[in-house]
């Protein structure tokens, strides 16, 4: 109806009354108003018309996207619980030699090695730096007598031969152990530091297992290397020895030590001073003066205290 009438004319037009014609006589205004309507009305049906086909347009329906977004986040989540247990679970020396990129990334730890002869006080600076900076202690030789005395490890006796010897245990066994121990502090949630920090003495004994480490385990920051004189170093030893228990604190190993330390380790200190890595330290005085030492060369390295 409604079409009906606004079809009905409301006069006959004649050309022949076309100057007396009121439709073509309408002031221009209300020419204008009577457009503006049409065009309003015609503009209305179009955006409803345009809301109605969207609206029932199921192609563009949000319900349609929420389950690809479901399996996005689960899948995104179950990566990165993979990605993390598999960062935390312990590794053998088969698995790490497998390895063809760092278990740890240089952004989650910092890894700083201590490198000393065999009593330059390396357990006893590295305490103070745990207490100060933050650090999480790892003794290789530490990690290597516990190991030794687990019941139904394999590597027991191989560790307990070198030890006793004072050559040097395959490096597979060495980095796995210190792998597998920050991964499991790490997993705890211990570290005081972003990035966590890790100070590793007595490790890499050779160049061999610091380049080891590097691929298979993370990039390291600094070397400490404490230089102390051989003649201290086995007084300190000695003295240390007739309460320490260890097999290895007695005249005859603490030499092949000296040797082995000399023509291994020193190669070591060498390689990272050429990389501009070490912070060298002369390990003679009181303990409290090669700490002080030791810190003025970490805050020159930008390594801070807490």
């Amino acid at each position: 109806m409604l079409l009906q009438r606004r079809a009905a004319p409301a006069f006959r037009f004649s050309p022949a009354r076309a100057s007396s014609a009121s439709f073509l006589s309408l002031p221009h205004h209300h020419h204008r108003r009577h457009i503006n309507n049409r065009s309003a009305y015609s503009s209305s049906t179009t955006t409803n018309d345009t809301n109605t086909k969207t609206n029932n347009n199921p192609n563009k329906s949000p319900f349609k996207i929420l389950p690809f977004a479901a399996i996005l986040l689960i899948g995104t989540g179950s990566y990165v619980l993979l990605v993390r247990s598999r960062a935390s679970a312990p590794r053998s020396p088969r698995s790490i030699m497998a390895d063809t990129t760092p278990r740890f990334s240089p952004d989650a730890v910092t890894v700083v090695f201590v490198l000393g002869g065999p009593g330059a006080g390396k357990g006893t600076q590295s305490s103070n730096l745990v207490r100060d900076y933050g650090f999480n202690h790892l003794s290789a030789g530490d990690l290597l007598r516990a190991e030794q005395v687990r019941p139904g490890s394999e590597y027991g006796e191989l560790i307990r031969t070198n030890i006793r010897e004072g050559t040097i245990v395959p490096m597979e066994v060495t980095v796995a152990l210190l792998s597998n121990a920050m991964a499991a502090i790490l997993a705890e949630g211990t570290p005081k530091t972003t990035p966590a920090r890790f100070l590793i003495d007595g490790f890499p004994r050779q160049l061999d297992q610091a380049h080891f480490f590097e691929e298979t385990v993370c990039l390291s920051k600094l070397v400490l290397f404490l230089n102390c004189p051989e003649d201290i170093m086995l007084s300190r030893l000695l003295k240390r020895g007739e309460t320490s228990g260890r097999d290895d604190d007695n005249i005859e190993s603490i030499r092949k030590r000296f040797r082995t330390f000399e023509q291994t380790s020193m190669p070591v200190v060498r390689e990272f001073e050429e990389k501009g890595k070490v912070i060298s330290v002369q390990a003679t005085g009181s303990v409290d003066e090669v700490y002080e030492r030791i810190k003025e060369e970490l805050q020159a390295k930008g390594v801070s205290p807490l």
